[in-house]
Order: structure tokens, then C-alpha cells, then sequence
């Protein structure tokens, strides 16, 4: 059934993300945060802007997106109510997958697949593996396949959704069980990634909520980070 709002939205504001190649999300999000409830923007795009459709509902948008061609998405966002994001130019989660706009360099149709690999893996309404969960498994495969980098941004995100101290103690334990002692010392103990979980470790000993290292984290290991940015 069409949603009423749709009858208006070739008024809404348009913005134009297809020659970008930069992460545009943070300033994306800041201007749609400044969007009325009951007014709407439009995100175009060359792929289907599945990763935006969360954040922008975390901060009360409703969306329809209109394939117009091979090579042209155009997203539309109702703004119903009016939610505050949980963190500043994060939508719902921190470390959006800004990767995904590396395949759009190479290939738009491939920037489209690797979208819906995405969606597939990380956006089922009902999946079997939590989000939390799925984020510690892809932590420990991307520390057994030398991917550092994704480790960390895992890290960051599952910390978010919740994981405990105790339950990374745990995982790193395993690590250090399955790679082996050399390793860890040699690799692990040194990384980004180890130093965001002794962040973390020494943060909530020091009494600091949730959300208050949550902050500290963006800060120190955002995309700003070059040991944790993705994009080319």
C-alpha cells in the first residue's frame, strides 16, 4: 500500500551523492538531522543505499527508493517523528560500511552485488546469529585472516550493541588459544584492535559509562583513524 507522504516527495531536497567518493554519511546525517518532522530529503545514488536505511531510521525516517536505471537509485526519506541519534553522526550504529563505496570506483553493477551481499549477511529483519554475536565472529575471523582493520571497527560496533568487558576477556583468550602465543605477542599486542579493548578495559575501570566511552572510542577510533578508515 503507497504511504501518503509519497504523493509529495519530488519536493523533497535533493541530494546528489554520485560522484562522491568520500564518506558522506556524517554530513549527510547532520543535514538530515536539521529536516522537519513531516518534510522529507532524497538521497541519489548509483546503487541501492541499503546501509542508509537504519541510521535514517534511528532519527525517524520513513524511506521508498525508485530504481530509475542501471546506474541511478533515487532514496526518499519521511521524517514521521523525531529521534535523536544515539551518538552524533553515527544514525544507529557507529562505522558505517563506508567500504562498499570502493566498488562503486571500479564498477557500479558491482557496488550493487556487493550492497546486497551486505544486506543479506548484516540486514535480515529476523536473523538466525544476533548482530552482537555476528560482530564477535566477524572480529575473530578478521584477526585469523590478518585483517586488523575490520577487527577493530567490529570491536567498536559490537561494543555498541552491548558486549561486555568479560565477554571480550574471553575472546581474547581465544584468540591468543587458536594463534598461538608468538602471534599475539608479535601482532595482536601491538594493533589498533588491542588498544581499543585496553581502551575500553581501562575506561570502565575507571567508572565511565557506556556511552561516555562510546564517545571516546569515535573519536580515537573513527574513520578519522587511518588504522581503521576503509576507504581507498
Amino acid at each position: 500500500m503507497e504511504k501518503e507522504w509519497t504523493k509529495q516527495k519530488d519536493r523533497f531536497g535533493i541530494v546528489d551523492v554520485r560522484k562522491l567518493t568520500s564518506n558522506f554519511l556524517p554530513g549527510f546525517l547532520k543535514k538530515a538531522g536539521q529536516v522537519e518532522v513531516g518534510d522529507g530529503i532524497c538521497v541519489v545514488q548509483t546503487f541501492d543505499p541499503v546501509p542508509l536505511y537504519p541510521a535514517m531510521a534511528s532519527l525517524g525516517f520513513e524511506h521508498v527508493t525508485d530504481k530509475v536505471s542501471d546506474e541511478e537509485y533515487r532514496a526518499y526519506f519521511f521524517r514521521k517523528e523525531k529521534k535523536e541519534a544515539p551518538f552524533p553522526g553515527t544514525g544507529d550504529a557507529p562505522l558505517k560500511p563506508t567500504a562498499l563505496l570502493n566498488f562503486k570506483k571500479i564498477d557500479n553493477g558491482l557496488a550493487d552485488i556487493a550492497v546486497n551481499f551486505w544486506n543479506l549477511t548484516w540486514g535480515k529483519e529476523t536473523p538466525a546469529i544476533d548482530t552482537k554475536t555476528k560482530l564477535l565472529l566477524s572480529l575473530a575471523n578478521g584477526v585469523g585472516a590478518g585483517r586488523l582493520r575490520q577487527a577493530t571497527r567490529e570491536l567498536v560496533k559490537a561494543y555498541f550493541l552491548g558486549v561486555t568487558v568479560a565477554e571480550l576477556d574471553e575472546l581474547f583468550s581465544l584468540l591468543i588459544w587458536n594463534g598461538g602465543i608468538g602471534t599475539f605477542a608479535s601482532d595482536i599486542g601491538p594493533s589498533t584492535l588491542f588498544e581499543a579493548y585496553q581502551t575500553i578495559k581501562n575506561l570502565e575501570d575507571k567508572g565511565k559509562t557506556r556511552q561516555e566511552i562510546m564517545v571516546l572510542l569515535r573519536e580515537k577510533f573513527g574513520d578519522e583513524n587511518p588504522d581503521v578508515n576503509v576507504l581507498a
